[in-house]
């Protein structure tokens, strides 16, 4: 399993042996169109410069996370088939159902920006001017006095 895992933990969105041209046209590339089947599959496609280094980020994950495919129970849409399954043949109990009842639902409004969660870390009365901070010009006064 590891050495299978291993395959999948350090590798780039696509390799240099896929790389074909790069030149005024754009990068051209091999791709494999899993849809197709025989000599079909085997893909050449150019981009532009920009649209082909923006496909490529995507791929880059975050400093401290890897990248791993699932693969065998938790594959594909056939998971939770699978999982059952593997439980009955292991004579071990489900686990308990998602939603619970003690738990309450997160009531912080959504950030315009990025779809997370909000927090609130200053709320202010209705109908009153929230207070800045002091000017610089009245903190000398008072350290002068």
């Amino acid at each position: 399993m590891l050495a299978y895992l291993s395959r999948y933990t350090h590798r780039v969105a696509i390799s240099n042996s896929r790389l074909i041209a790069f030149d005024q046209d754009g990068v051209t590339f091999r791709y494999k169109d899993y849809r197709r089947d025989g000599a079909d599959r085997q893909q050449v496609m150019t981009l532009a410069a920009d649209e082909f280094i923006r496909r490529f980020l995507i791929h880059i994950l975050p400093r401290g996370f890897h990248r791993i495919r699932h693969y065998g129970l938790l594959a594909g849409s056939a998971r939770k088939a699978s999982l059952a399954l593997a439980r009955q043949l292991l004579n071990v109990a489900a686990p308990p159902d998602e939603d619970k009842p003690g738990e309450q639902e997160d009531y912080r409004p959504p950030c315009t920006c990025c779809g997370g969660r909000m927090i609130v870390i200053e709320v202010f009365e209705r109908r009153k001017q929230p207070r800045g901070p002091p000017h610089a010009s009245s903190a000398n006064r008072e350290t002068d006095a």
